[in-house]
């Protein structure tokens, strides 16, 4: 994404956690913490404090699979991830 496209998406947005929405719509499994944290460029315990406001909104949930957290889209997730895709599209 350019600067100016950068510039315009914030407008809206609050950057990582409008990305954090489209990363995990954009994989059909479950992803972890880390990976997500890794491909939205940013820390490992800001992704986490990010992930925390999400689950409180019911836009993600956590799935314990032994010791590791896996993080999916709710329904509601999803819906909200859908519509920033369109109008990222709408403001490229």
């Amino acid at each position: 994404m350019g600067d100016n496209m950068k510039d315009n998406f914030d407008i809206f947005f609050r950057r990582k956690p409008a990305l954090m929405l489209v990363a995990l719509k954009k994989m059909a499994r479950a992803r972890y913490g880390s990976l997500l944290a890794k491909e939205v460029d940013c820390t490992y315990s800001h992704a986490v404090k990010i992930l925390q406001s999400l689950e409180r909104l019911n836009l993600v949930a956590f799935e314990k699979k032994g010791r590791i957290k896996l993080i999916k889209l709710t329904k509601k997730g999803q819906e909200i991830a859908d519509n920033i895709e369109n109008i990222k599209k709408l403001i490229v």
